[in-house]
């Protein structure tokens, strides 16, 4: 076979299973779940999503543990923000331009009509594959190599047209929905120029952003600009609190991400500022000095007695250092003082499991079922309400309870196994059987496509691991 031919061919193939692979959601990130960072993103995110008509109750802000600058949707009403963003930026109000913009993406449904960009690009490429062999057939193999060749490059230029094309409605959607919530466009500009920065840096050029699947920065900080100075808004003054509630959660996700040393460095004990301490009790306590951490718990108490998640910290670093029986106080008074947080309920019904006290667990069980009832998202309630019904002996709702957190966390197989224990124990028909029942059949289901994907994996030669086998 002609060799120049057959690469050609290949990198054709290459290019159709990346396309497919590139409008799969990056999902194996972790997520990054906090009480504090949550209510921040709820507040500051409310007034947008109302412009954008959507409601509330339906849209969720999530936090990816990832490093890199960011923010993506993926399908539904949900916007995932990486921490690099958050690190990146020096304002709520920055947070509130990508959030804006994101929302305009999930108002939009890009993450579901990106298919239609896709079908054109890759029906190009398979037009090319076609044309490619009919020119081999007549003997003409460089001829077909260079069709293979074209097709893909009007491929990838389709693809990347469209994506940019969504950027740009998304850009003007974000700006719509800060005009009508009152907001200032400031902080969108503001991170948009930190965002070309980072081109310059990188050395991407700035003349053309044909190859690109997003406008250049520059490009869309040009066109925002008019826009955002003739709206009325654009001279509003952001919510004082908003900003103050962004340095806390910057400085505690820091000091719970980064290495203690640069923490303390960003964050020296110089510094008395709330944001500091924040900061400083995260690293201390990541660093297992607990008292260093303890110290600096208490001192935010002092500032604010009442504040729950300064409680809830406090409780965590004396839970996690050892002393559960001492954590259930300020845990229980952060459980209250929040209307039973379901994140901060799962900490505090763990303390009072962890104190070894049966007569605490009648409590626990009724903090941990309230939690999950709220939040259904909670793999970390699921198994601290599993470890008070196997206290009590209660095997087969224990075994109901770790199938809740295995499907929760991706682990079909587990799911299977406890569910099909808890059916065996549990009186037919009852409420917990039918939702064991549900389980085995979801998990059963779920192992069926990971079978049938392996297979699809195994016949194409490309796997999750490497794309590009």
């Amino acid at each position: 076979m002609n060799l120049p031919l057959f690469a050609a061919m290949r990198a054709a193939i290459t290019l159709l299973l990346l396309i497919v692979l590139s409008v799969q959601p990056a999902m194996a990130q972790s997520i990054l779940r906090d009480a504090e960072t949550e209510a921040f993103f709820d507040e500051i995110s409310e007034p947008l999503i109302r412009a954008a008509g959507l409601n509330p109750n339906n849209v969720d802000i999530i936090l990816v543990n990832d490093r890199s600058i960011n923010a993506f949707v993926a399908g539904g009403q949900a916007v995932y923000i990486h921490v690099g963003l958050i690190e990146a930026a020096d304002s709520a109000n920055e947070v509130q331009g990508v959030i804006a913009h994101e929302l305009g993406h999930v108002v939009g449904g890009h993450a579901v009509r990106f298919g239609e960009g896709y079908k054109t690009a890759t029906g190009i490429s398979i037009l090319s594959l076609i044309l490619a062999a009919a020119a081999i057939a007549a003997g003409s193999g460089e001829a077909g190599a260079g069709i293979l060749g074209a097709g893909q490059q009007a491929a990838l230029g389709k693809l990347l047209a469209y994506t940019r094309g969504q950027e740009g409605v998304a850009d003007a959607s974000g700006a719509e929905y800060l005009s009508k919530a009152g907001i200032t466009g400031k902080g969108s500009i503001a991170f948009f120029k930190k965002l070309q920065n980072f081109e310059f840096r990188l050395g991407i050029p700035q003349e053309d952003s044909y190859n690109r699947t997003h406008p250049l920065s520059g490009e869309r900080i040009s066109v925002l600009q008019d826009t955002y100075q003739k709206d009325p808004a654009w001279e509003a003054v952001p919510n004082p609190k908003w900003q103050e509630d962004f340095l806390r959660i910057k400085a505690k996700l820091l000091g719970y991400i980064d290495d203690p040393n640069r923490t303390l460095r960003t964050y020296p004990e110089t510094d008395q500022s709330i944001p500091a301490r924040y900061a400083r009790a995260y690293a201390w306590h990541q660093a297992a000095y607990p008292q260093k951490a303890l110290d600096e718990a208490q001192a935010l108490l002092a500032i604010a007695p009442k504040d729950p998640y300064f409680l809830e910290l406090y409780g965590q670093i004396l839970l996690e250092s050892g002393k559960p029986a001492e954590a259930i106080t300020p845990l229980r008074q952060a459980t209250t003082l929040t209307n039973n947080q379901p994140l901060i309920a799962g900490i505090f019904g763990h303390a009072l499991i962890a104190s070894e006290d049966s007569s605490r667990l009648e409590e626990a069980e009724r903090v941990l079922k309230a939690a999950i009832v709220k939040d259904n998202r909670n793999p970390f309630a699921w198994y601290q309400l599993g470890v008070v019904y196997a206290k009590r002996g209660d095997e087969p709702r224990a075994a109901l309870a770790s199938a809740e957190r295995s499907l929760m966390i991706g682990d079909p197989d587990a799911a299977l196994r406890n569910a099909q224990t808890a059916m065996a124990g549990l009186k037919e028909y009852t409420p917990d059987w039918i939702r064991a029942q549900d389980i085995n059949l979801v998990a059963q289901a779920q192992l069926e496509q990971l079978q049938k994907q392996g297979k699809r994996r195994l016949r194409s030669g490309v796997t999750f691991d490497n794309p590009r086998a």
